[in-house]
């Protein structure tokens, strides 16, 4: 099960997050945030408000209410990387 360990805001919506499985990478997720106009996400548009979260139930969350699964996390950090294109395949996110 991949988890989150660590995470720091590193600014515009980006985060370095530490894996489980010893793996260290950078997601930006203005374009998941921008792109998705349901009410939990208007909340965290705000670049402050989008710098609180926390790590809550082994990924990033907010307001304990709105958290993003680590496996779409990896593979917004890892989605060049042709190592792991197999499992992002099996996770459902490319074909």
């Amino acid at each position: 099960m991949l988890k989150i360990q660590k995470a720091e805001y590193i600014g515009d919506y980006k985060i370095l997050l530490a894996f489980n499985n010893g793996h260290t990478g950078t997601v930006n997720l203005e374009q998941t945030i921008q792109n998705d106009n349901r009410a939990i996400f208007l909340r965290i548009k705000d670049k402050n408000v989008f710098r609180s979260f926390t790590i809550t139930h082994n990924t990033i969350s907010w307001f304990d209410e709105l958290d993003v699964a680590p496996e779409y996390l990896f593979y917004l950090a890892f989605t060049g990387n042709s190592e792991f294109h197999e499992q992002f395949r099996e996770w459902g996110y490319t074909s």
